[in-house]
């Protein structure tokens, strides 16, 4: 179980993140430098070098959005005019991409972090560019919007996989929605019907908190409060839902913990987005009441269950069922090991977590609820303090990753494992590194008193 530590605050990390900071420079530049489109998207390293792996284009947006958030941090424009030029040159596709349920990975990391900036006066954005990022956002919220199934008790955005597939993935990705409905867009069906993105993205939501996120109510044998699945299975005949799944989890009934870290961040941040909507805008989707209520529901399952099946350092294995955990005895009892010879732990899990842990802490916190909030705001501070220091933090200049110990598709066997290992361990990705630099960000500025950290600005 994790060990939570009190006395942090986010200026007592500051150090460490200048630190991280200075590091990802060199990284992001290298890698710019390395990279070719022939390529295709660097998705995780090989002996520390950045390599594609064709399955869906899901990471692009992660690369240029990196050195966006560097340069959110450090006021270097030659970050921002990387992220821009690259985002011109090679992310229209994923704008219009009708084969993926990632747009809010690839799009908010890219547009919509240029249009944040912009609105935050961080750089002169004209009137043009300003409307070309709108137009990005809105089309790419629509088109994810699409990829809509309908089943017996709601709707979701449907997975890469078919209109029978529900990841818990997408609660990251859903907010490409949200934003798209912010700036007054809608999707229209047949018949000139004008559909709510907002109505889609809660809705979505709500089909993953129910499917997606267990609650110890006896829902199968193996249902523990917090746990998360990383696949809804739907019948497309009725409707009707019929079985958890996995692609990344070592099975159905076991939690694979990136996939847990992800609902732990979209839920805490839709939280967040929901206190930013007029009443009336959410009475046609059931009331803020019950959103609120479900989301929260959610958010603090998952959150507690991290806490609670995370070794003391606050970085989690791949799996929490992995089938070789039991050879480590009692792991939850000491700090993780990345080194070990039995299962991988998955360092991008912990920082996308982070992120989710401090926003709810800091939402329950502006509810007035300052035990809870307390305790999820130190949980996330106590995990990015060990991911800012080795063996997490990548402090060889040769290493094209800035996270180390991320793990993509143990399952598949995709991951790179050292000689002398038998495991992977010590590789990065770009998800990973994605999230380390803005949990970094999301902290820097809480420790600064500088505006807070939303896609939405």
């Amino acid at each position: 179980m994790m060990r939570i530590d009190d006395s942090l605050t986010p200026a007592a990390l500051l150090p460490g993140i200048q630190r991280m900071w200075e590091l990802s420079a060199g990284k992001i530049r290298a890698l710019d430098a390395a990279y070719t489109p022939e390529k295709g998207t660097p998705v995780f390293t090989v002996a520390g070098k950045y390599t594609s792996r064709g399955w869906t284009e899901w990471t692009q947006g992660f690369q240029f959005g990196s050195a966006l958030l560097q340069f959110d941090a450090t006021g270097d424009a030659a970050f921002l005019e990387m992220g821009r030029s690259r985002t011109l040159a090679l992310m229209a596709s994923h704008v219009t991409h009708i084969g993926v349920h990632d747009h809010g990975f690839n799009n908010v990391s890219t547009y919509g972090n240029l249009l944040r900036l912009g609105n935050e006066r961080a750089y002169a954005m004209g009137e043009w560019e300003k409307n070309f990022y709108e137009m990005a956002i809105k089309c790419s919220g629509a088109v994810q919007a699409a990829r809509w199934a309908q089943v017996k008790d709601g709707g979701f955005v449907y997975s890469f996989n078919g209109p029978q597939s529900l990841f818990v993935d997408t609660m990251r990705t859903i907010r490409t929605l949200m934003l798209a409905d912010r700036l007054g867009h809608a999707l229209m069906g047949e018949n000139d019907q004008r559909i709510s993105l907002l109505g889609r993205a809660i809705a979505h939501s709500t089909m993953t908190a129910k499917y997606s996120v267990y609650y110890g109510e006896g829902r199968d044998s193996y249902d523990l409060r917090g746990r998360t699945v990383h696949e809804a299975i739907f019948n497309r005949n009725d409707g009707a839902f019929r079985c958890p799944s996995t692609q990344q989890g070592y099975s159905p009934f076991t939690t694979w913990t990136r996939g847990l870290a992800w609902a732990m961040c979209g839920f805490a941040e839709q939280l967040e987005y929901l206190d930013s909507v007029f009443d009336d805008a959410l009475v046609p989707f059931g009331g803020r009441d019950a959103i609120v209520a479900t989301f929260r529901k959610a958010a603090e399952a998952t959150c507690d269950f991290y806490i609670e099946n995370t070794p003391t350092d606050g970085i989690p294995y791949w799996d929490t069922g992995a089938p070789n955990l039991y050879k480590l005895g009692d792991y939850l009892s000491r700090a993780s090991e990345p080194y070990n010879a039995h299962e991988p732990v998955d360092s991008s899990a912990a920082a996308i977590g982070a992120q989710g842990l401090m926003r709810l802490g800091s939402w329950l916190l502006d509810k007035g609820e300052q035990a809870a909030g307390t305790r999820y705001r130190q949980a996330g501070l106590s995990v990015l303090r060990t991911l800012l220091e080795e063996p997490y933090l990548s402090t060889d200049p040769n290493h094209e990753g800035i996270l180390l110990h991320s793990v993509y598709h143990r399952p598949n066997g995709w991951d790179h494992i050292p000689e002398g290992q038998s495991v992977p361990c010590g590789e990065s990705s770009m998800w990973g590194d994605y999230h380390l630099r803005e949990v970094a960000l999301y902290t820097q500025r809480l420790a600064e008193q500088k505006p807070y950290l939303t896609f939405w600005s």
